[in-house]
């Protein structure tokens, strides 16, 4: 005899207050329902699952937003330092150059003294006045030296085109071809910033011997 058969043996033997128990039993099993739990009970305990899904959830939601958050704080704190960084150089850049303008200005008093020095000298004339403007020009070069001025190294030299100027070309024999062999306007420098070019006359080989 198989356990079904059994089963519906002991029940049509059993009292009826018996038979409607196991029919109890028989329908918790078929629909998963605790025995002594009731529907309410089983209500209360799904929505408390439920409720600690949705926290959980809540959570986890918050968790990314500060991840998110702190990136963003992350990222704004880099760009402020490059903020920071770059304003410094910028002051530092105003401070170093910020006499520019005012050299610029001085540099062609500079040139009338030495046309004057350079004509003089050549005509013999008013050799006291020459020694004066070549005094006054030797301090005007000393007070541009310690604002960081300098000039640029030119005669003699090879032609760079960094700092010189070529205003034209000489066949010369006696010097390297590319050699400045003439300066017909000084260059300067200030803290290593080219102010204006040397301008120039450069050595070529001669065409012919």
């Amino acid at each position: 005899m198989s356990e079904r058969e059994k089963e519906k043996k002991n029940k049509t033997a059993a009292s009826p207050d018996d038979r409607e128990g196991m029919e109890q039993v028989e329908r918790d099993e078929a629909t998963g329902t605790d025995r002594g739990v009731g529907p309410e009970e089983h209500r209360k305990k799904k929505s408390k699952e439920e409720l600690i899904h949705e926290q959980e959830k809540a959570i986890a939601e918050r968790e990314k937003e500060i991840g998110e958050l702190k990136d963003r704080l992350l990222y704004q704190q880099a760009e402020f330092e490059n903020f920071k960084k770059l304003k410094a150089k910028e002051k530092q850049e105003a401070l170093r150059f910020g006499n520019e303008t005012m050299v610029k200005e001085i540099l062609p008093v500079i040139d009338n003294l030495e046309r004057a020095i350079d004509h003089a000298s050549k005509t013999g004339e008013a050799k006291a006045i020459v020694e004066g403007v070549e005094l006054t020009l030797s301090g005007l070069l000393k007070v541009l030296e310690r604002f960081g001025v300098q000039r640029v190294e030119a005669q003699g030299k090879k032609f760079d085109p960094n700092l010189h100027e070529a205003v034209y070309e000489e066949e010369r024999k006696d010097v390297a071809p590319g050699t400045v062999v003439g300066e017909l306007q000084r260059g300067y420098i200030m803290d290593g910033r080219l102010l204006r070019p040397a301008m120039v006359s450069v050595a070529k080989k001669p065409q012919t011997e």
